[in-house]
């Protein structure tokens, strides 16, 4: 009888469940368009209960499409990392919409906290930055401003999760309220050398500890489905954050292995073994893997606005009618006419860490048109990812090759564009969706299908796409000099 892993994957603009088998084929998937509600400028936030109604369903869509429960061994999870959900645990109904991790309400609170000297034991500690992007202080946020939430916290029946830990929540009928090692340590509330959430990190961000969930290793027996949700009990075996999912599907397990995925943003790791890393250069450290109690760490950059930048083109400027056109756009000119976008649509991620930026397009005239301003969103990838190489090569990191996968890199002309400006090579795997393969694996090494995740790499991960560096280094010198002009502008 086949035996499949289902893969639940919570991404910020859709949910979908997909099917894998144990060499890593894949076998079929459902998926559902989430609603994005943006309450005043510079707020992102979803709905819960859809984020759940749309993950049954498309979890029952592809059980039906595998024939069934009883063709499923196992399922695997994998989200969007620092969006945040507050549940009551007497109904265990949510209390608020999610703040998505694109969120930049807490950023007065994260001045105070960095104005009153904070910034640098939390980076010691957590490996992150005072910024509104982790998980913390939007849960501060909702108990000081939520009265529901502010309510709960008093009485004790708050429960506060990252999107994996709400999943689980309600896949298991209330029955767990767990995160993993990867999500947990996106909150700014565990430190890199603990096992659970630290008592005195949550006193400084005022978040009861309480209400949080346990940490547990992203694979093994750590959960199961409550029966009558899909005909029988369905063990859950892996649970990991979207970045660090996509860090294992591409095999990058050896210290100093580097991945980039390009999907709602752009998110750069690499492999830094099993010693706790620091950066000098306001990169962020975070935990990559923890099976068995055993922990191994990355060095991580985060671009905040890559695919979104696509779906604002298409959705409120219309200059395309799907995002493939962007290539097509891209190819019919030349060179981008001098136009420079800086997305900083929602502030600016690493290593700039500046919430209060916004956008900008640079460099139009007359002869500028849709294509001119398509090819220059495509080529703020590689703008972007360059001052991500930058960081990484002063902190000790720099990459001889990089990784790619996400629906953005598919685009062939983004992945040479990327080469050109990195000058370095750049892979790309045949089947791209490297997030949800990446927690496959971990759900295959949690069920016993595969000893480590080493053995589950070698067997499921596909076969390689190669783009070689191709720019005059004066073309290049000059994109980037364009670049840095537009984004002192942000």
């Amino acid at each position: 009888m086949p035996q499949y892993i289902l893969v639940l994957d919570e991404g910020t603009t859709s949910t979908r469940a997909m099917l894998f088998d144990a060499q890593g084929v894949f076998h079929g998937s459902a998926q559902e368009e989430l609603t994005q509600h943006y309450p005043q400028s510079g707020w992102v936030e979803h709905d819960p209960a859809e984020i759940w109604d749309k993950t049954l369903a498309c979890a029952r869509s592809a059980i039906e499409q595998a024939g069934g429960a009883d063709h499923i061994a196992c399922i695997g999870i994998t989200n969007q990392r620092e969006t945040v959900v507050a549940w009551d645990k007497s109904t265990g109904e949510s209390l608020h919409n999610a703040i998505v991790w694109q969120d930049r309400r807490t950023a007065d609170f994260c001045e105070k906290l960095r104005a009153a000297g904070h910034e640098g034991n939390v980076q010691r500690r957590t490996g992150l930055l005072l910024d509104p992007y982790f998980s913390g202080t939007k849960m501060r946020w909702m108990i000081d401003q939520v009265e529901q939430v502010h309510t709960a916290a008093a009485s004790g029946r708050l429960a506060f999760g990252t999107i994996e830990s709400w999943l689980i929540h309600k896949l298991t009928n209330g029955g767990k309220h767990i995160s993993d090692a990867s999500n947990a340590s996106r909150t700014m509330l565990m430190a890199l050398d603990g096992t659970q959430f630290d008592p005195e990190l949550c006193e400084l961000l005022g978040v009861p500890h309480s209400a949080l969930p346990e940490v547990v290793d992203m694979a093994g027996a750590l959960a199961e489905t409550a029966p009558d949700l899909f005909g029988r009990a369905i063990p859950i075996t892996g649970m990991v954050g979207d970045q660090q999912a996509a860090t294992i599907g591409q095999a990058c397990l050896a210290p100093g292995e580097t991945k980039a995925t390009y999907g709602t943003g752009a998110f750069v790791l690499t492999n830094q073994g099993t010693e706790i890393p620091q950066s000098g250069n306001r990169l962020l450290s975070t935990v990559l893997t923890q099976i068995d109690g055993e922990r191994s760490y990355a060095i991580e950059g985060s671009v905040f606005v890559a695919g979104s930048l696509v779906q604002w083109l298409r959705d409120s400027l219309g200059i395309v009618e799907a995002a493939a056109q962007t290539e097509e756009l891209a190819r019919s000119i030349s060179d981008s006419g001098g136009v420079i976008i800086v997305p900083a649509l929602s502030g600016l991620g690493a290593p700039h860490w500046r919430a209060e930026a916004r956008g900008i397009i640079s460099g139009l005239s007359f002869a500028s048109g849709k294509a001119q301003i398509a090819r220059a969103a495509l080529e703020s990838m590689a703008h972007q990812t360059q001052d991500l190489a930058e960081a990484f090569a002063a902190d000790g990191t720099g990459w001889e090759t990089l990784r790619i996968d996400g629906g953005m890199a598919a685009n062939d002309w983004m992945a040479q564009d990327l080469a050109d400006i990195l000058n370095v090579p750049v892979e790309r795997p045949e089947f791209v969706e490297t997030t949800a393969l990446g927690a496959a694996m971990l759900a295959a090494t949690g069920m016993g299908m595969h000893k480590d995740l080493a053995t589950a790499a070698a067997a499921m991960r596909g076969q390689l796409i190669r783009f070689e560096p191709k720019m005059d280094g004066d073309v290049r010198d000059q994109r980037l000099a364009r670049w840095r002009t537009a984004l002192s502008a942000a």
